[in-house]
């Protein structure tokens, strides 16, 4: 048995991976803002026989992600992964041409400082243990239906993250792998829980999500799409 963190794992897509990944052999980190939520997504695991332990992480707090690096390098020092799947949207209503300064810092804050905080004080401990390090994001690039610019650049930022510690792991040598992964449209409270085609709940794109991670490839700086047929082109 190693352990894995998942943050945001109280729900959506952090809390279906809890339960994939505990049925793998793996002791689950619970991370989330909310010690309530964080507990009662821990009892609600044990229901189903899940052993699964609260961390509390605020990616607003950068004291409290160092505390719980610390944490859990004394009590899981076996720490195997690393998932950074908490985030916030932003407003998504707000225009590009218009964006709120305090939107972009808020959204910037929750999705690239906290997550690379975080990331950055577990290296040690994922070193000792050939761990992975694994981000869950979206492409970043123009989109005409998808255009929220406060979430976007977050998540630029932390595909810039990805792809800068894959290059320094690989030229070093380091045994950390990192890697990140697209989900795609996924009914979770991001969208308000939207229903419609082309999306999937968070337990399919869990399921999907662990094939990739058990599939015995590195992913060195992968972005990786589970939902890939969605984003083809069709022949012509």
């Amino acid at each position: 048995m190693s352990s894995i963190l998942i943050t945001g794992a109280n729900k959506g897509i952090g809390f279906a991976l809890a339960k994939v990944l505990s049925q793998h052999g793996n002791r689950v980190l619970i991370g989330a803002r909310n010690e309530q939520r964080g507990n009662d997504a821990v009892q609600q695991l044990a229901k189903e026989n899940v052993k699964s332990v609260y961390i509390h992480i605020d990616l607003d707090d950068i004291n409290s992600l160092e505390n719980a690096a610390e944490s859990v390098e004394k009590n899981y020092g076996d720490l195997s992964m690393l998932i950074n799947n908490a985030g916030i949207s932003g407003d998504m209503s707000q225009r590009p041409d218009n964006t709120d300064l305090a939107q972009l810092q808020e959204t910037m804050q929750s999705n690239f400082f906290g997550p690379y905080a975080l990331t950055k004080a577990l290296i040690p401990t994922l070193k000792k243990n050939n761990g992975r390090i694994v981000d869950i994001t979206i492409p970043a690039g123009g989109n005409e239906f998808f255009n929220p610019l406060a979430y976007k650049t977050s998540k630029a930022a932390l595909n810039s993250m990805t792809e800068s510690l894959a290059a320094y792991f690989k030229k070093n040598n380091l045994p950390v792998r990192i890697m990140s992964i697209h989900p795609g449209p996924t009914t979770t409270d991001l969208n308000g829980n939207t229903i419609a085609k082309g999306f999937n709940s968070p337990s399919d794109v869990a399921d999907k999500i662990v094939k990739v991670l058990t599939d015995g490839k590195e992913h060195q700086g992968d972005f990786v799409e589970v939902n890939k047929e969605l984003f083809e082109k069709p022949s012509v």
